[in-house]
């Protein structure tokens, strides 16, 4: 039997005495969200600008994506994949035809699907390569976050994720993020270099965008050592960043593509793997899968999830509002010692605040931000990140921007 929480104390006191402390939330207790906006158990309304991590895109409880799901767990929720089911097909056929590729792998997170993408990336080395089995490299970028699995954090160098949780997965080589000259000397000088893992915009390191034309002149990198390129667009993807992909910035087309977070929009678990008949094909029945990967429910969702991308135009309006956005908060800063930058593309967007990295300042932002109705994080101590649900309108983010700024006044140095 669920308790009836009273107020946000209780609740905080709830997950603080029963739950694993794996994660040092903004105290503030949500229980209701629409769209642009999430209201606590006092009822005090907020602007969220993070979506969940990006997860919620087309905003919170969107109507379409929540009747596809109800509609489909009055049917049938979940067959495995011991059975065919009457929905996957046609999800499967979507998803290729959306995205542009011959097979799809479906998953349930972000973490699952990065897992699988480093199996397949192997399995394909050791099969279609020539690559000799258990000597396959995969070349990852520092300051990295992929998730958080044990091979995953085998590659990350934020000793909060790492530290104590050895021994490490072999197999990874680290280079500097937007550095193609690291990247060539790796792939020239390792033996068995596989395959290229890189998020096109490193999110949780801090919003940190690449140099114009680095994914290009990746990508042809990969293509002249015979390496797979693997773009890893789970928070990126789904129109975040004005483009249905950020690779699509560029007119990258990856070889192994890794979805998740707003695949769904923020009301069930949904992950993809994305890739084309000659490497798809290196997975054979009983070598890889997952009980609900591809369940009924989770299918009906992300088709409705892309429906709304699609018809609401809401990679057209991200880019439109991202570029309003760093104009407004640029101006602002003229007059600001306390931001360094604002960084991003589209609404995936960040400050850095002008502190250590262990200062509170940050923190302490965000909290006030909070007390003047929007909700925002904190990432590696001295950024925050500002990511709204993509079917903001421009009044409602001029009216955040009145937020931020008036907020950041208050702690200006």
């Amino acid at each position: 039997m669920s308790l009836t929480i009273k107020n946000s104390e209780q609740a905080i006191e709830l997950e603080n005495k029963h739950g694993a402390h794996n994660y040092h939330p903004l105290p503030v207790v949500l229980n209701k969200g629409e769209g642009v906006y999430v209201w606590d158990v006092e009822g005090k309304r907020y602007y969220d600008f993070l979506s969940a991590y990006s997860a919620v895109n087309q905003g919170h409880c969107h109507p379409k994506i929540v009747n596809a799901m109800m509609e489909q767990a009055k049917t049938l929720t979940l067959t495995s994949r011991a059975f065919y089911n009457d929905v996957l097909g046609s999800y499967e056929k979507y998803m290729t035809e959306f995205f542009g590729f011959d097979k799809i792998l479906p998953m349930n997170t972000g973490a699952e699907a990065v897992e699988t993408a480093i199996k397949l990336c192997r399995k394909w080395a050791y099969e279609k390569n020539n690559i000799k089995e258990n000597d396959a490299i995969i070349v990852v970028c520092k300051d990295n976050f992929h998730g958080r699995t044990t091979t995953i954090i085998s590659f990350s160098n934020d000793a909060d994720a790492c530290k104590n949780f050895g021994p490490y997965t072999p197999g990874f080589e680290k280079v500097e993020y937007n550095n193609l000259e690291d990247l060539e000397k790796t792939f020239k000088n390792t033996k068995n270099v596989a395959g290229f893992l890189v998020e096109p915009i490193q999110g949780e390191a801090g919003v940190y965008v690449p140099d114009a034309g680095y994914l290009t002149k990746a990508k042809a990198l990969c293509e002249k050592y015979g390496v797979l390129f693997i773009a890893d667009e789970v928070q990126t993807g789904i129109a975040r960043t004005g483009r249905i992909l950020a690779v699509d910035h560029e007119n990258v087309k990856p070889d192994i593509l890794i979805l998740g977070k707003a695949l769904s929009g923020g009301v069930y678990p949904v992950s993809a793997v994305l890739a084309n008949d000659n490497i798809m094909e290196v997975i054979k029945p009983g070598q890889h899968g997952s009980t609900f990967g591809g369940n009924p429910i989770a299918a009906v969702v992300a088709i409705a999830a892309l429906d709304v991308v699609k018809d609401e135009n809401l990679a057209e309006n991200a880019e439109k509002l991202g570029i309003i956005f760093r104009a407004k908060i640029n101006e602002f800063l003229v007059n600001c010692d306390l931001v360094n930058s604002v960084r991003g593309k589209g609404l995936l967007n960040a400050i850095l605040i002008n502190d250590t990295e262990d200062s509170t300042t940050a923190w302490d932002i965000c909290m006030k931000l909070r007390d003047n109705g929007l909700l925002a994080k904190p990432t590696h101590g001295n950024i925050i990140r500002f990511a709204p649900p993509l079917v903001m309108t421009e009044e409602q983010l001029l009216d955040c921007v009145s937020i931020i700024t008036k907020t950041l006044s208050e702690f200006k140095k």
